[in-house]
């Protein structure tokens, strides 16, 4: 059911947030749908499969989140006027196990309250055996214009180490529909799984680029504390992640997806072109504003970070009550930003301006030119950005920089 929310001072129950918004900076939506069939065991997200909604209705799900973004609405009519949303991402769970129509209903409220910028990148988030060319064609209608496919593997001993329950031969029409459809097409994969050899890790990779997406995300996978695989890991049922082997995947990946003509612009994520990248993400990664519905979403507006509440049951209740969602809030400091900043800035590929770095930072970047993990020359030219071998150390790299 999720990991624990982090800490913070309580967030005000009428959701006031006491900013001043900046109109040049980017808005964003995030609407969260968590319901999942069967919960995967290395997953710590916050999602609920239907007997641990204890009292929430699915049905009732996309009425809740709107009047969420109704009171959106007037908090935000005090911090400026309001902003159209240049992305919409509908992530989960599994957004696609609720009705094309309910997922519609929400896209309309968000353009309804907000607008949509022309051209906005709007993208649902869905399991394989969940898309059809109905659903497809209907999501399209409402607006969307990128469904994110959950395939992580074709191998089939991979995907039920992962508790992945769908036919990997779904995958190919999962992206038949979207393409029928009009839509664009990313795949999410994950690598490292227990039992996943290198050969298995280049089959996935192959079936994946078999299929043309437009885009593909490829992540390590990460055992996370509380979740069912970790404790297997821990009484020994199955092995941990091998670094050397995720290293070798990661390699792989770069390089087939580099010769199919897909170049990475984060570290785990490449696109054909630049307007195929996830234009959502990097509104993350880049510090814009965005407004987070649903249990346990995040929110950032004006350099104020708050968060939901998690149950989606205490979520409906207070919605209900006619009072914010949100469980608290902070504000980092210039420290805590600055850090953020380098740790995501250099993950991406136009990367980290020098001039933005501190002076033992600074300092540190002609022994990472030195190490091969940061690029000579656009160092020379001002900026961070990870060689292959620096992407393998992200972590490194942020440290030398921050410390």
């Amino acid at each position: 059911m999720g990991s624990a929310l982090p800490l913070g001072e309580p967030a005000p129950a009428d959701g006031s947030l006491d900013v001043a918004v900046d109109q040049a900076t980017p808005f964003g939506v995030y609407l969260h749908v968590p319901f999942c069939r069967v919960r995967c065991g290395y997953c710590d997200f916050n999602t609920y499969t239907a007997t641990e909604l204890r009292g929430t209705r699915q049905d009732q799900y996309a009425d809740t989140l709107l009047q969420e973004v109704a009171l959106s609405r007037r908090v935000l009519s005090v911090a400026g006027p309001l902003r159209p949303a240049r992305t919409v991402f509908f992530g989960g769970g599994t957004p696609t196990l609720l009705p094309a129509g309910d997922l519609a209903r929400m896209l309309e409220g968000i353009r309804s309250t907000f607008g949509i910028a022309v051209g906005a990148e709007i993208t649902v988030e869905a399991n394989p055996d969940t898309v059809t060319d109905e659903v497809a064609a209907e999501l399209a209608a409402s607006g969307v214009t990128r469904l994110s496919i959950g395939m992580q593997s074709a191998v089939p001993h991979v995907l039920a180490a992962l508790d992945r329950t769908h036919d990997p031969a779904n995958v190919r029409t999962a992206v038949a529909a979207a393409r029928t459809a009009g839509l664009d097409v990313s795949l999410d994969l994950i690598y490292g799984a227990p039992g996943e050899s290198l050969d298995d890790w280049r089959a996935s990779l192959e079936t994946a680029i078999s299929l043309a997406p437009d885009h593909v995300s490829a992540y390590a996978l990460i055992i996370e504390q509380g979740t069912r695989l970790a404790r297997q890991i821990s009484r020994g049922e199955v092995p941990a992640p091998d670094d050397d082997l995720q290293a070798d995947m990661y390699e792989l990946a770069d390089g087939l997806l580099g010769e199919a003509g897909y170049d990475w612009y984060e570290v785990s994520n490449w696109a054909r072109t630049p307007a195929q990248r996830s234009q959502h993400n990097l509104a993350y990664w880049q510090g814009s504003d965005w407004w987070g519905y649903g249990p346990g979403a995040h929110s950032h507006i004006a350099g104020l970070r708050f968060w939901n509440v998690k149950h989606p049951a205490a979520y409906a209740q207070r919605l209900a009550a006619g009072e914010s969602p949100g469980a608290a809030r902070e504000r980092p400091d210039q420290a805590a930003r600055t850090l953020e900043s380098v740790l995501l800035r250099t993950r991406i590929r136009e990367g980290l301006p020098t001039a933005e770095l501190l002076g033992s930072g600074r300092h540190a970047v002609a022994a990472l030119i030195a190490d091969g993990l940061i690029e000579g020359a656009e160092a020379v030219r001002g900026r961070v950005v990870l060689t292959l071998r620096g992407r393998l150390l992200a972590d490194a790299v942020v440290r030398a920089l921050t410390d």
